[in-house]
């Protein structure tokens, strides 16, 4: 079986997430994605605006309509920093030698993956799927090759037509009480409002 693992905080997940998602199952012949909200990011100084509890309730509910999508909690129940590697290493101990995993990152992530915790056992364990933004360009193969040696045969670019919006400019607009319809889920936009998320 061949799983996306798409890491995120998800402070809130939106229609930028799952259409990433739905684009790189397609492109990428994914049978499954896992979402996993991240516990805590070693790359994010900051704590999440909403607990991991909160967190992992609106992405079940960003996700609840395909069949395709899972959340796991493999993350959020891990003490201490989230490295992509550790997760890795614990989705394959789970799901076995026979699945194959691919890594669904952001292209601005990609630029940065030469300084991420083991990176060359991170592409050792799977392959990657780097999603664009709207207006985003791609990055270069040589410049990636010479970041890290072996990267561009593992990697699999997909150009996603879906919302250029982000998880901190839809908390913002929440704060100062602009609308986030047709920017998430219905259900997640229910989920904040009754839990007072943002403010």
């Amino acid at each position: 079986m061949r799983i996306g693992v798409f890491g995120g905080t998800f402070d809130p997940p939106h229609l930028g997430h799952l259409a990433a998602a739905q684009e790189a199952c397609s492109v990428a012949r994914l049978e499954r994605v896992l979402f996993v909200p991240a516990g805590r990011n070693p790359l994010k100084p900051r704590a999440p605006a909403s607990t991991v509890e909160h967190r992992l309730a609106m992405t079940e509910l960003a996700v609840a309509d395909n069949p395709a999508f899972v959340v796991s909690r493999v993350d959020a129940d891990r003490a201490g920093p989230s490295y992509s590697v550790d997760l890795l290493e614990r989705l394959r101990a789970e799901q076995g030698p026979g699945c194959q995993l691919a890594f669904i990152v952001g292209m601005d992530v990609l630029h940065e993956l030469h300084r991420w915790h083991r990176p060359e056992r991170l592409l050792e364990l799977a392959s990657l799927v780097a999603v664009t933004r709207p207006g985003q360009s791609a990055l270069e193969a040589g410049d990636l090759e010479a970041r890290l040696p072996g990267a561009t045969g593992r990697i699999t670019v997909v150009r996603t037509a879906g919302v250029a919006i982000s998880s901190r400019e839809l908390r913002a607009r929440v704060r100062t009480g602009r609308p986030i319809r047709y920017l998430v889920p219905d259900p997640v936009a229910a989920y904040i409002a009754e839990h007072r998320l943002y403010l």
